[in-house]
């Protein structure tokens, strides 16, 4: 396992499990389960996803130290505001059946946001979280948000995969000592990643998979990752990748594979904005 240290010194495991389209309870507890039995120290769920129940659930049952995870959620749209996010914190946790969160995170970029980060700067001082931070907040936004906040984002987790590689938003991330995140890092397999001849011929050097040189390409670029799967086999491949390290010339391979427009979520198009509005928390 590698860590990553975030801007307050806490460490955070640089792959987690995410628990995103998993809303059956017990399928979604089973896969985290799973998850944790291979090796997986940091679950990453979210308010709106329904599974926070099934999260805890499978963290108690683990029998694991809670202070050997990582776990993280997310407050969100209609959880935004000073007032709002106080109470969507608390019945996370009460969902969670946890006594503090290791990051909380600001879901979308939308509503009453800096209320809500007043909120979790409030969590964050009394020690109820170990770290708070954002998603899906391009340069511009997360920029304005660090020149007005009292604490700078920890994480900014954000879509990044070889499609969509993200540099410009990364480097101003790190200016500002904001950890990237990367959600959806294999694509959801759009645009038949998986068959991907330039990813295949790396794999193939090294006995790989292609889902597994991608997860080493994140980890050597200093991006956390969150794969998502259900089945335990494919869980165990991906946790696979700190045996081997891509060269130079593999990396620079995998950097020609980027395109110029998101596979997955456009925050810049009025439909995908809409389309998230109607989305109701399952809290």
């Amino acid at each position: 396992m590698e860590y990553a240290e975030l801007n307050n010194g806490i460490k955070m495991p640089m792959q987690g499990f995410g628990v995103f389209q998993i809303p059956d309870f017990e399928q979604c507890r089973q896969a985290v389960s799973d998850a944790l039995s291979v090796g997986y120290r940091l679950i990453d769920t979210a308010s709106v996803y329904g599974n926070e129940k099934a999260v805890g659930c499978a963290i108690r049952e683990s029998g694991i130290s809670r202070e050997d995870l990582f776990i993280t959620t997310k407050a969100w749209i209609s959880e935004m505001g000073y007032e709002q996010t106080l109470k969507a914190f608390e019945a996370s946790l009460e969902q969670l059946g946890l006594d503090y969160l290791d990051l909380y995170l600001i879901h979308m970029p939308f509503g009453d946001y800096y209320g809500a980060w007043r909120a979790m700067e409030e969590l964050y001082s009394t020690g109820c979280v170990r770290a708070i931070g954002v998603c899906n907040f391009e340069p511009d936004r997360l920029i304005d948000l660090c020149h007005n906040a009292k604490v700078i984002p920890a994480v900014n987790q954000v879509e990044i995969h070889p499609y969509i590689q993200q540099p410009e938003a990364i480097r101003i991330m790190h200016d500002f000592g904001v950890k990237p995140e990367a959600w959806g890092p294999l694509a959801e397999g759009k645009d038949r990643l998986f068959y991907n001849s330039v990813l295949s011929a790396i794999g193939n050097k090294y006995g790989k998979s292609v889902a597994q040189v991608i997860l080493r390409w994140h980890l050597q670029r200093g991006i956390i990752a969150i794969p998502k799967s259900v089945h335990k086999k494919r869980m165990e491949e991906n946790f696979a990748v700190y045996d081997f390290r891509l060269t130079e010339e593999d990396m620079a391979l995998i950097s020609a594979l980027a395109t110029d427009y998101n596979r997955i979520l456009d925050l810049h198009a009025p439909s995908e904005v809409e389309r998230l509005y109607q989305i109701e928390c399952k809290n």
